[in-house]
């Protein structure tokens, strides 16, 4: 059993804590696509994307409920991707869409933070990847979820609720992004894959509080604090 990363709780059920992979995907609810509009024509892009548009959020960037994740100098604010993260339960290679779920022990609440860019096929992994913005909530059991692709999912900041979406409209279904993800790379139990972020996604500063509820989930909160100050260099 491996260890589970500091701030995330383990769970009692297998793979029973979280690897410390996080694969994330862009462009995947199809009003976010379709926002875009001629734009997904032109450079750099010239077409639709035909596969996923992966990122992955490393080890540094993972963090439990009631963290504070520093917004970095200069940032006027971070946007908040609220996400069903879907937990891998066994190693999934070259997965059917139809046997998918089978591969799946459980959903989590995931925040996926990042620096507001504009760049969607290839985004810059310091916009992605700031220490503690990945906040994942407690693992909930396959078997407690009916429909993963019909749970309604709402964000707060200082307790407003200021996004209201769902796990539906998905350009690839859950079943569909495991399988095209596994076509070319193995997930190993306790990996994490997100679903992708709902269009619209708001944005928080500095000093606020954020919650995301998913149906079926529970809830998940924390903050966001100040860049750290850096210390004074001494006087020659």
């Amino acid at each position: 059993m491996s260890a589970a990363r500091p701030g995330i709780s383990a769970f009692d059920f297998a793979p029973f804590a979280l690897s410390g992979t996080v694969v994330g995907v862009l462009l995947n609810h199809a009003p976010a696509l379709a926002a875009l509009g001629d734009a997904v024509n032109a450079a750099p892009y010239k077409a639709p994307p035909k596969a996923p548009v992966l990122y992955v959020k490393p080890r540094n960037t993972l963090a439990g409920a009631g963290s504070a994740c520093q917004v970095p100098a200069g940032v006027e604010a971070l946007q908040v991707g609220a996400n069903l993260g879907i937990v891998i339960g066994r190693a999934a290679c070259r997965v059917p869409a139809a046997d998918a779920e089978s591969f799946v022990a459980g959903y989590v609440i995931v925040d996926d933070l990042s620096v507001p860019h504009d760049s969607f096929y290839r985004p810059s992994v310091r916009f992605k990847a700031l220490d503690g913005s990945c906040v994942v909530g407690p693992v909930v059991p396959r078997a407690r979820v009916r429909d993963a692709g019909a749970l309604g999912v709402r964000v707060f900041v200082d307790g407003e609720l200021v996004q209201s979406a769902d796990t539906g409209s998905r350009v690839r279904t859950l079943a569909r992004l495991l399988a095209d993800i596994t076509d070319f790379m193995t997930l190993a139990a306790g990996d994490i894959v997100l679903l992708g972020t709902a269009h619209g996604a708001p944005s928080a500063r500095a000093g606020q509080r954020i919650a995301i509820e998913i149906d079926g989930l529970g809830r998940l909160e924390h903050t966001l604090a100040g860049a750290a100050q850096r210390p004074a260099e001494p006087h020659a």
